[in-house]
């Protein structure tokens, strides 16, 4: 199995004004470079450190669909004739 798919641990160390620091070997596998942004993902007392564009071209995909999806279900309850709220609607512009 390639380092993408395994699970390393780290213990690091918080410094007196909260700044860490990444393994030189961690950042040399991931491609972490001086000055690149890391975004911290937080959820309660879970945190996530990622690279923006990893994360970006992650969920990308996830969203090809949503548009037209969208467009199909509101397409559906404007066409639907018995609904009340788009017949109040439909009256207003005659």
């Amino acid at each position: 199995m390639g380092m993408r798919g395994q699970i390393k641990f780290r213990t690091i160390k918080v410094s007196a004004k909260g700044q860490i620091t990444l393994p030189s070997d961690i950042q040399k596998e991931i491609g972490i470079k001086k000055g690149d942004e890391i975004l911290l993902i937080r959820k309660g007392e879970r945190i996530i450190l990622e690279k923006p564009e990893k994360l970006a071209s992650r969920i990308e995909d996830e969203f090809v669909d949503m548009e037209s999806l969208s467009e199909m279900s509101l397409r559906k309850l404007w066409l639907n004739k018995n609904d009340e709220i788009w017949n109040q609607y439909l009256s207003e512009d005659k």
